[in-house]
């Protein structure tokens, strides 16, 4: 299968003759061996198999499968939450005492537990902006260093991240670069083809697409050389006690990381997704190419809107030919971004709410990136304990106006859009 819409519907799950046509969901916490020496084995980590869900299930394998397919990975490990699946990408290789770098224009959640929560178990996280030079770039590596993190599009602010260029400055470094590819998905943007070695996914987002099921995933490229850096990455390279001094890069090769996550951190932490999400993600990866190219059209078709209408002050979104990121985004993402953009509205706080509370197709609503056309103000709603100025500062304008552009016909959301503006 060459084709990613193939790989949509057909990877990850083969049924046999007289199976399931559709993928089972292995609704059971445990499975059953006749042999405990067969068990053993399992736990061992001597043979793959199933023994108990927290830390694997066929249900969830096959849809990691697919997506691993689909990025062009060798592995795959699905996780409860996007927030999970950042968490594990960058503990799995970090411990107190280490240190990684992370984009400062990355989504809010992720950047306050990178730099607060996994700041009180030790891992320190320094935040670079992303129009940083190559030689500035380079000052802000330590000997600790182990990782650069980044977002293809950024939530929200939509920018496009260089992912040849940080993934050259983090190899130079000897350290992996690990992308959320949450909103570009790997329809849109592949970023292992451009370098990074690592990358996660909320798959609550688009892959689900229906805002129905809360999920995550890592998929590893295989590509990151963790003997090359023995000294750096211990936790790959030297024995595991609690798996009888095994090393996972020396017994799994290029699997070592997605081992080491499921067998290691999803047995102590159990962030694991339920068979039943998994089951509804994969329903949503079967049309997730056709549903991407239909978020694009109609983003394109309300960026140019509003990019003409006297009330808007400014809007991001990078099909915009006058964007700033519209190069970076031809040369990652020649097939559109996604669905997404933001904007503000002319007048004060007030104007921009009652601009909100006019629409009627749209909905203000705390999720973004799905099949409905929905709405936040940040600064009203996920940021609204920080001043002005501390948003400008995390690089979220004011007035910015989060816009998730859904599957509706366009003529309808643009209509929507004109009643609102009409009333303020």
């Amino acid at each position: 299968m060459s084709e990613i819409s193939t790989k949509c519907l057909h990877e990850g799950y083969t049924p046999g003759n007289g199976e399931p046509r559709q993928l089972p969901i292995y609704q059971s916490t445990t499975f059953h061996y006749n042999d405990s020496d067969d068990m053993g084995k399992l736990f061992d980590l001597e043979e793959s198999g199933y023994f108990y869900t927290r830390l694997a299930n066929p249900t969830n394998d096959a849809v990691a499968a697919k997506i691993a397919a689909l990025e062009g990975g060798v592995a795959a490990m699905l996780t409860s939450s996007g927030q999970a699946a950042n968490f594990f990408a960058i503990f799995n290789i970090c411990e107190a005492g280490d240190h990684f770098l992370a984009s400062k224009a990355i989504y809010g959640g992720t950047f306050n537990l990178f730099t607060t929560t996994m700041a009180k178990m030790g891992i320190e996280c320094t935040v670079y902006d992303q129009e940083i030079s190559e030689e500035e770039m380079d000052k802000l590596f330590k000997p600790n260093t182990k990782a650069v993190f980044g977002e293809t599009i950024t939530n929200p602010t939509v920018s496009i991240y260089d992912i040849e260029k940080f993934a050259k400055i983090a190899h130079k470094h000897g350290v992996p670069l690990i992308i959320d590819n949450t909103f570009a998905t790997p329809v849109n943007c592949r970023p292992f083809e451009w370098g990074a070695d690592i990358v996660t996914h909320s798959t609550t987002k688009y892959m689900d697409g229906h805002a129905s099921t809360v999920g995550g995933c890592i998929v590893d490229s295989g590509n990151f050389d963790w003997m090359a850096h023995k000294d750096k990455f211990p936790g790959l390279t030297t024995p595991d006690e609690s798996y009888h001094g095994l090393v996972y890069a020396e017994k799994f090769g290029k699997l070592a990381y997605i081992t080491k996550a499921t067998s290691q951190l999803m047995r102590d932490f159990g962030s694991i997704q339920s068979p039943q999400n998994a089951f509804y993600i994969n329903l949503g990866l079967e049309t997730l190419p056709l549903r991407m190219k239909k978020h694009c059209e109609n983003a394109l078709a309300v960026a140019k809107y509003l990019e003409k209408n006297e009330k808007v002050a400014w809007v991001k979104y990078p099909g915009l030919e006058s964007d700033p990121y519209h190069a970076l985004a031809k040369k990652y993402m020649p097939d559109g971004t996604c669905g997404v953009l933001c904007f503000g509205v002319k007048g004060d706080r007030a104007t921009q709410l009652k601009f909100m509370d006019a629409l009627k197709l749209a909905s203000i609503v705390t999720h973004v990136a799905d099949a409905q056309t929905c709405l936040l103000h940040p600064a009203s709603h996920t940021h609204r304990q920080m001043t002005d100025e501390q948003l400008i500062s995390a690089g979220v304008a004011p007035d910015l106006i989060r816009f998730s552009v859904g599957l509706e016909d366009e003529k309808d959301i643009i209509a929507d859009l004109e009643q609102a503006f009409s009333q303020i």
